[in-house]
């Protein structure tokens, strides 16, 4: 059966088949998205919850478990992590990779529901989710300064006029304000002034509530005209706050501003965010743009970019705005460079087909493979919903190397015939007939390693998928190419060589090959006549193969140069506000200083405390100069920083490289966890302790920290309920004194035409810097005969006694009470706490976290990780891995798995077209030392085996089996026409000599532009460039000894088979009809 002849005598339908491939392409590849990497975003949700001056502990209790028991309930949560701090909640809910995330939402707002009636009744407002993953960096930062404008105008124009507007693009979750300034009232009350007058601090806050009201007041419908009620019982600012009567005393209104000072601010005065750049230094709003979990980053980054410019125009000249760093641009450079990549392959490739055959035509005909190979696989990743990422180019560059590998192999037969004196129709006819059967055989069996990837779970598969689809679908078009166009373009355009038409470098070069055959055929000889000894060296490599694949160091996900790193900083527990401003300013100027950092901002407080889990911590987002620009990566950037950071007093800074696949929702100073949870709470912090320090000690580990911060200063207060009770004070009334006084509570709103804007009830700041200032706190008991009732009783901050309340006072008239010191009440001391209360999966959790020193193996030391934690974890408490570190570990036994499976496919497809079982292991015997040689090349280049080179590994695999398919193709033929099988074999190598030098070098040069690393992400994608190349070019050396010998080897365990069964198998001729 001859494929090719029916395309051969049609050429009008084979141009018009191959135009179609193209066209589709074309079209398709115009509408393909550019994107980083193939979407293996878990679907994420965070919610959020709010209750201000609630202490860790009581928003883990009361805020976060009863959201965690409802939580738990949905269907496909994987992963369900809260993270507790003074007056916030974050709950971050990850879901299974096939779940859907609008589904998840909507069971997610449905349990938030049921939630609801056992949280607290003083949250401000009820708990919200957002659809991100708290732990994946923004892909967008824009910056907005002025010098002239007020803070929370500012503000004003970033979240009222920016931020709300880029958050209703599609595909953006929400857009984090960093150092946030948004206005606020603050009334500021003196202790003393209150105590002055026996006004308690909930006096202030009826005052305020009733005073600053914006409710419905309706309408009054006459005869003629309707009119709307409108009252000004709105309060809009500070100033109109401050002769508002709190109460009256003796006969005489109290006004506010006669309790202390009543101030225009912002919210939350302890946050802030500088954007530095290489010549100032100055504040700033910084909003960080996040998007959805599945969405595309360059499209999402487009489509606000397009608003910058309006949002110019509506600004003010004296605000700026600027972009500190925009994803988009990275993989924009990242998809430029491997488009060159994949033209410097195309030429290098078509320069290999060139000087082995030096005829224009026989180089023009198998290079058209190429663009029709690779333009048709845009179709397909069109219709299958793929872009053009990393990954998939990556594939197609590769794929460079292998769609010509049919080609070359059928024109070569065909030139063959050509040579022997056949003309180019005959020869188009008999040469393809001769090579059908070894184009398919060699298109499935390497088509057939990628299947088992197909079928990989988790984060791997989804990430390897489309990857291995991609390639599958150039090699199934380039092996349809190659059986219709290539043999018909021969019949027509390639002519009969004339020796004198070659020239000086055709001379040359076939000179050079007649010289190479000539030694190859010598040592051929002599090693078929030292066969055991050739065995022996085999089963030497295989020992060392296995031996290298223990011993090399493991890694996960290369790291990637994205022009960004992420700081963390980190101050003692307890740390003042002006102390940590003035820490985080000294590593902001140290990094500043190097001159490969163009820009970078500066954040403490606010969002980014909530979202690393206390007011001690910060965040310093650092741009750097593209790639192309420098010549530092930035893992050596942050290797030269470490030191000079390390000489700021009282803060630990954390940096990374931020990965660019995030698994995992959980927000840490470090890449790699190890959570351990336990009902135990004392024995879960002991634990996480003795562990912790255990961990410090192995070599290769740096940036080792925990989310256990349990010594916070905090005082103390013990109530005395017996005698509270008996002077009609409850613990109700003396917790929401403490929460005006400390809060600050939010007592009001003010609502202006474009924002709502809050009213907040504090004590003057002098007064909340000590805790020696409780003692100011005076709480006023119930009147004589009222005792327990309690419902006459005030609780506040008062001082001394004197003066009565007026009966029948228009405001706040109070009734006469003895006053009562809160040392009468209560007693204080100063304690150690906890800054945050962290759970995992419902129980209470402690996080280590750790990253890697420059060459250290991930694998050695997670596995020294887990040694020791199994030695020191007591039965009450467990521990596992969490994010990346739990896929790598999943992954070490999945990928070994994998390629056995690969192996077993490519057996089975090449046992179905060979009717055998002795062939396809004579084809796979070349298989260890490809492993060896790429193997040795990661040692000798300093690279671990990570997931790219494990790609890499399972690629040669089919690689491979494509030389020995050609000589044993050939000789299994010889041998049908009466040849022995050592002769055939023999016969077979030789022939077939230049097609495998062609494919090896067109594969091998491939590879060589990935090997090089070139580009921006070109480190990443290096691995598995060295992992072909050094495969290769071992596995070329071995196999073209190995495979002749191996199969003598087997011809004569066939024979001792036959002789017994008297069972003669079918040809593979036979097997394909």
């Amino acid at each position: 059966m001859n494929i090719s002849e029916g395309f051969i005598k049609r050429p009008i339908a084979t141009s018009l088949l191959m135009a179609a491939i193209a066209l589709f392409g074309l079209v398709a590849y115009r509408s393909l998205a550019v994107s980083d990497l193939p979407n293996v975003d878990f679907p994420t949700l965070l919610v959020t919850a709010q209750l201000p001056g609630a202490s860790p502990e009581t928003m883990g209790s009361s805020v976060a478990t009863p959201l965690e028991n409802q939580f738990s309930m949905i269907a496909g949560l994987e992963s369900m992590t809260s993270v507790n701090s003074l007056g916030s909640t974050q709950v971050t809910l990850e879901f299974d990779l096939n779940r859907s995330l609008d589904g998840a939402a909507v069971d997610v707002q449905a349990a938030i529901t049921q939630a609801a009636r056992l949280l607290p009744q003083g949250m401000p407002t009820p708990p919200t989710f957002t659809k991100v993953n708290p732990a994946d960096q923004p892909i967008l930062y824009l910056v907005i300064t002025s010098t002239t404008v007020p803070p929370w105008t500012l503000d004003e124009y970033a979240e009222t006029r920016i931020a709300q507007r880029i958050s209703m693009v599609s595909g953006v979750a929400q857009v984090v304000v960093l150092g946030s300034q948004k206005y606020a009232v603050h009334a500021q009350l003196d202790p003393h002034a209150l105590a002055a007058r026996q006004i308690g601090i909930n006096e202030v806050e009826t005052a305020l509530r009733a005073w600053n009201v914006n409710t419905p007041t309706g309408s009054i419908i006459g005869p003629h005209k309707t009119f709307t009620l409108q009252a000004t019982g709105q309060l809009m600012n500070a100033a109109e706050y401050q002769n508002m009567i709190v109460s009256y005393r003796n006969g005489a209104p109290v006004r506010l501003r006669e309790l202390g000072a009543i101030v225009d601010g912002v919210e939350d005065e302890r946050t802030a965010s500088w954007f530095y750049t290489r010549d100032s230094a100055q504040r700033a709003i910084t909003l960080g743009i996040q998007r959805q979990p599945g969405t595309n980053t360059i499209a999402v980054a487009d489509a606000v970019k397009a608003l910058l410019p309006q949002f110019r125009l509506e600004l003010p000249t004296s605000v700026h705005m600027d972009v500190l760093y925009d994803r988009s641009e990275t993989i924009r450079e990242s998809y430029r460079d491997v488009q060159f990549t994949m033209v410097l392959t195309l030429g290098l490739v078509i320069m290999v087909i060139f000087v082995f055959l030096r005829n224009v035509w026989a180089t023009v005909i198998p290079s058209l493979a190429l663009p029709f190979s690779i333009v048709g696989t845009f179709a397909a990743m069109y219709m299958l919903g793929y872009s053009l990422d990393n990954l998939s180019m990556m594939a197609l560059i590769l794929s460079v190397g292998f769609v010509v590998d049919d080609a070359i192999v059928m024109l070569e037969n065909i030139y063959r015939h050509v040579e022997m004196g056949e003309e180019p129709f005959r020869a188009a006819l008999v040469g393809s007939r001769e090579i059908g059967f070894t184009i398919v055989s060699m298109t499935l069996s390497l088509a057939a390693v990628f299947i088992p990837v197909l079928f990989m779970g988790g984060v791997l598969g989804r990430l390897f998928r489309e990857f291995s689809v991609t390639i599958c679908v150039a090699i199934l078009i380039s092996g349809v190419v190659s059986v219709t166009l290539t043999p018909m373009l021969c019949s027509r355009f390639l002519t009969r060589p004339s020796g004198h038409s070659e020239g000086r470098f055709g001379a040359l070069t076939e000179r050079a090959f007649q010289k190479l055959l000539g030694g190859y055929d010598r040592t051929l000889q002599i090693v078929l006549r030292h066969r055991p000894a050739t065995m022996a060296a085999f089963g030497a490599v295989l020992i060392l193969t296995a031996a290298l694949f223990i011993v090399v160091p493991k890694g996960f996900i290369p790291d990637q140069d994205t022009d960004q790193i992420a700081v963390t900083t980190e101050a003692a527990q307890g740390t003042s506000y002006a102390k940590l401003v003035e820490y985080q300013g000294a590593v902001a100027e140290i990094i500043r200083g190097d001159p490969n950092v163009v820009g970078l901002v500066s954040t403490i407080g606010g969002s980014a405390s909530n979202t690393l889990g206390g007011p001690n911590l910060g965040q310093i987002v650092v741009h750097l100069e593209p790639r192309g620009d420098r010549s530092e990566l930035a893992t050596d950037i942050i290797a030269k920083l470490r030191p000079q950071l390390a000489s700021v007093p009282g803060m630990a800074v954390y940096m990374q490289n931020p990965p660019t696949v995030r698994i995992g929702g959980q927000v840490s100073k470090s890449l790699y966890q190890y959570s351990m949870q336990s009902p135990d709470r004392e024995e879960l912090y002991d634990t996480a302790r003795r562990l912790q320090q255990q961990l410090a000690d192995i070599p290769g580990i740096e940036d080792l920290t925990s989310d256990l911060e349990i010594s916070s200063p905090q005082v103390n207060v013990q109530i005395d309920r017996d005698k509270a009770a008996a002077l009609g004070v409850t613990a109700s009334q003396i917790e929401n004194a403490f929460y005006d006084a400390y809060g600050p509570r939010w007592i009001s709103t003010i609502y202006a035409p474009v924002n709502e804007y809050k009213v907040l009830l504090e004590l003057a700041p002098q007064f909340q810097a000590d805790p020696s200032a409780l003692s100011l706190l005076y709480f006023k008991a119930a009147p004589a005969g009222a005792g327990q009732a309690g419902g006459a009783s005030q609780a506040g901050a008062t001082g001394q006694t004197g003066g009565t309340g007026q009966t029948g006072a228009p405001a706040g008239a109070q009734s006469a009470g003895t006053v009562v010191p809160l040392d009468t009440l209560a007693r204080t001391t100063q304690v150690v706490g906890p800054q945050t209360v962290n759970h995992h999966g419902q129980l209470p959790a402690v996080t280590i976290s750790f990253g890697l020193s420059p060459g250290s193996s991930l694998g050695t030391v997670l596995t020294r990780v887990r040694e020791i934690a199994d030695q020191s974890l007591p039965e009450t408490v467990s521990g596992q891995f969490q994010g990346a570190a739990k896929a790598f570990q999943s992954s070490l036994s999945n990928l070994a798995i994998l390629l056995l499976i690969a192996v077993m496919v490519v057996y089975i497809v090449l046992g179905i077209l060979y009717e055998s079982y002795i062939h396809p292991l004579t084809i796979l015997s070349g298989l260890p030392s490809a492993g060896f040689g790429a193997l040795v090349t990661l040692i000798v280049f300093h690279m671990d085996l990570n997931i790219y080179a494990f790609v890499g590994m399972i690629m040669l695999v089919g690689i491979v089996e494509k030389n020995a398919i050609m000589q044993i193709d050939f000789a299994l033929e010889a041998e049908r026409s009466g040849m022995t099988p050592d002769r055939a074999i023999y016969q077979g190598c030789l022939i077939r000599f230049r097609p495998i030098m062609m494919t090896t070098m067109a594969a091998l040069l491939g590879a060589v532009p990935i090997a090089l690393g070139y580009g921006a992400g070109g480190e990443a994608r290096q691995p598995l460039g060295l992992v072909v190349v050094g495969g290769l070019l071992f596995s070329q050396l071995v196999t073209l000894y190995l495979t002749p010998v191996v199969y003598t080897y087997m011809a004569q365990l066939q024979e001792w088979i036959g002789s017994r069964q008297r069972n003669p198998a079918l040809t593979p001729q036979r097997a394909l009809d």
